[in-house]
């Protein structure tokens, strides 16, 4: 189980000043693993922080404003409608509904994937009977590719940098989710993790993979 973000706005990067403040301190709140679905009898594949990572490409230069349509990550087999998202009433992502294991929600109020910042894409890892679509996120590694269909036509092809898997204890939002490197389009894919506390009825962590903009077609 997880979350997604999205809801629109024209905004080219995540929002500032006190919305910024308050999507952080939903996300927080997200990161501590509020949730109440139990998960599937596997769990999901949870992967750390890779210390070896093979030789990236460069960044490519930041894209337009355009919405996101649908997530591609070939490795996984994964093909996921996007759809935008906004805050619920504890000021957190609003996730797509459970019955909609295959969607993947976008925080619309921030950045659009391919534009300068960091765009944020969230889904469920599982729901009470099966895997969902961020299931094996965490296997994901260093070079691998996400893409993003975009509303103008074109794909904006990210490559994987970095793939954690953060604890709820002593969570950053802001080390998770802000950007990186200042004028670069990012990605961060994200979905619960680590064990599930059955007793809590939630997971333990949080998977966050960091991608950053190395091309694009169309």
């Amino acid at each position: 189980m997880t979350d997604d973000r999205g809801h629109t706005t024209g905004t080219g990067r995540l929002a500032t000043g006190l919305t910024w403040a308050v999507l952080l301190f939903g996300l927080w709140l997200w990161g501590r693993g509020v949730t109440g679905v139990p998960h599937t009898e596997d769990g999901p594949a949870t992967g750390g922080l890779f210390a070896a990572a093979p030789r990236l490409p460069g960044p490519a230069r930041p894209l337009g404003d355009a919405l996101p349509q649908r997530l591609d990550i070939p490795q996984l087999r994964v093909q996921a409608p996007v759809v935008s998202r906004g805050l619920d009433a504890q000021g957190a992502i609003d996730p797509p509904p459970y019955d909609q294991p295959g969607v993947v929600g976008w925080y619309g109020a921030g950045t659009k994937p391919g534009a300068s910042g960091a765009a944020l894409l969230v889904g469920h890892v599982d729901t009470e009977t099966r895997p969902a679509v961020f299931y094996k996120l965490s296997t994901l590694k260093p070079g691998d590719t996400v893409r993003v269909v975009r509303s103008d036509g074109k794909v904006a092809r990210f490559t994987v940098d970095d793939v954690r898997v953060l604890p709820r204890a002593g969570f950053d939002a802001r080390q998770a989710y802000a950007p990186h490197h200042p004028g670069r389009a990012e990605l961060r894919l994200i979905t619960c993790g680590g064990p599930f506390d059955r007793a809590a009825h939630r997971y333990t962590a949080n998977v966050v993979v960091s991608a950053y903009l190395t091309g694009s077609t169309g």
